[in-house]
């Protein structure tokens, strides 16, 4: 079996993510095809996007909010995720055990005892009216008949996992701060959920392969996991395996792909792209050493923004006063900086309105 090195993981990753070249295709086509892009932080998408799209308009994925072809609502890995309509819907059912029992992980004690699909009844009473209401509000409304739990971890349940929702803007516009509304994912979107499918099978989970793969692939099993946070795909990678090729990589682990998605020569240069916090370029995969050094994997779970360079994370960026400031994790040549410094001065003009161009790269480590 073909083995595949990190270098050659790297620069598939960096094709199926838009990274090796900006793309030439619609908002929407883009959010689709990455499967999402991961938004609890509201404004990181749209750096996600610049990085990925030529003559990327962030007022296109605003307006794609506003008129509800887009939605930010809670999916993977129980976190926000900015989805289309189309994906949010068909997904969601899948996702709504391993939603449950992601909030129980962290309140299993305050919510001991409570009938969960009760509480789900009631939560979708009181969000019938189709008005938006934070989380606090909707748990408050609810805490006289669930008094032991208390407002959080009632709020979290609801909103999290039993009630699907969508965030409402101005939330996730450009530019924009507002607090999270909810109101109901169908109600928003102006159509049902998709139901489980009744005889077994799981035509959602199949998608969600195909669909990981192309935006993620070559990747192993334990990788499509740590990306949708979903135990019980193998069934689904099982029904479809015979689409699929194989490699494996030089731990020797079985990866899983489609056969005609790129895989570039492991020598195609890879140009300098910033990319946001929580970006699922690095978070989708649970070996993450193909994007980012062990040393470093930290970064990419505290929400740290990070540069990368030759396809690989070598700095983490910020911004002040307009001032797009970079912080190298290794040493940089002199051609690493230039190329460093001409990406964030085009990063400094895009999130300023054309107002700076201001980038300021400190020393590398010793």
């Amino acid at each position: 079996m073909t083995v595949l090195d990190t270098r050659a993981l790297n620069r598939a990753t960096l094709a199926r993510q838009l990274l090796l070249d900006r793309a030439d295709v619609p908002v929407l086509d883009a959010v689709a095809h990455l499967g999402g892009l991961q938004a609890q932080e509201p404004q990181e998408p749209f750096v996600g996007l610049w990085s990925r799209l030529r003559a990327f308009d962030p007022a296109v994925l605003s307006d794609l909010l506003t008129g509800r072809r887009v939605v930010r609502t809670h999916l993977m890995r129980r976190t926000v995720h900015l989805l289309t309509a189309d994906d949010a819907l068909a997904w969601r059912a899948r996702h709504d055990t391993m939603l449950r029992q992601r909030v129980l992980g962290n309140y299993r004690r305050e919510l001991a005892g409570t009938d969960l699909d009760e509480l789900a009844s009631a939560g979708r009473a009181v969000m019938a009216d189709d008005e938006p209401r934070s989380m606090t509000e909707l748990a408050r409304a609810l805490a006289e008949r669930w008094p032991a739990p208390g407002t959080r971890a009632l709020g979290e349940m609801l909103v999290a996992a039993l009630v699907p929702m969508a965030q409402l803007p101005p939330r996730g516009l450009w530019r924009t701060k507002a607090g999270v509304r909810n109101v109901l994912l169908s109600s928003w979107l102006g159509r049902e959920i998709a139901p489980p499918s009744p005889d077994g099978s799981d035509p959602v989970g199949q998608t969600l392969v195909r669909r990981y793969l192309a935006a993620f692939g070559p990747a192993a099993s334990a990788d499509l996991r740590a990306w949708c946070g979903l135990a019980g795909l193998p069934a689904a990678v099982a029904a479809i395996r015979e689409e699929l090729v194989t490699f494996r990589d030089e731990r020797g682990r079985e990866l899983l792909d489609l056969p005609d998605a790129p895989r570039p020569d492991p020598d195609t240069p890879a140009p300098v792209r910033f990319l946001p916090a929580f970006d699922n370029a690095i978070l989708g995969y649970h070996d993450r050493t193909r994007i980012i050094d062990d040393a470093h994997r930290g970064l990419s779970v505290a929400g740290a923004r990070v540069v990368l360079v030759d396809g690989r994370v070598a700095a983490t960026w910020s911004v002040t006063a307009g001032t797009v400031l970079v912080t190298p994790l290794r040493r940089f040549s002199a051609a690493d900086r230039t190329a460093v410094a001409e990406q964030g001065r085009e990063l400094a003009s895009f999130l300023s309105d054309n107002d700076s161009d201001r980038v300021q790269i400190a020393g590398s480590p010793h």
